[in-house]
């Protein structure tokens, strides 16, 4: 679901740009949103696939930010985490498509969601990460 996805790789995001130089591991972002290592994982997955942090592997690994904050909008974070999903989810049951609503709401739904998620894209990139960790 993309609210939970979105907070928790805005935390993992400004955890790494309070923290440029260092590689931080997953278990400790993991202790700092108090979740499980595994979502973290599966948030970083994301980010990494994005091109916005950069892993490391071993006993001194772990990821950071591969551009600097101030280059990193939060609509970058958001389209990361977002893929091809909108942030409000149409059911999977197909619906009756003698109904007069049935056969056209998904297609209204599919077209109002667009919409919202343009929104949020817009609202969030008028942000930088740096912006965002300065506020803390």
């Amino acid at each position: 679901m993309v609210k939970s996805s979105l907070s928790t790789s805005l935390h993992i995001m400004t955890l790494l740009a309070m923290f440029p130089e260092q590689w931080i591991s997953s278990k400790i972002i993991a202790e700092s949103i108090n979740i499980n290592p595994v979502l973290v994982r599966q948030e970083l997955k994301k980010l990494k696939d994005s091109e916005l942090i950069q892993s490391k592997e071993g006993k001194n690994g772990g990821v950071k930010l591969l551009k600097s904050a101030e280059e990193i909008v939060l609509a970058d974070i958001f389209t990361a985490i977002k893929k091809e999903d909108h942030v409000f989810e149409i059911r999977s049951e197909t619906p009756d498509k003698k109904c007069k609503v049935g056969r056209k709401i998904n297609t209204k739904l599919n077209s109002l969601y667009q919409e919202i998620d343009n929104a949020i894209h817009l609202k969030l990139k008028e942000t930088t990460l740096e912006a965002f960790k300065n506020s803390f």
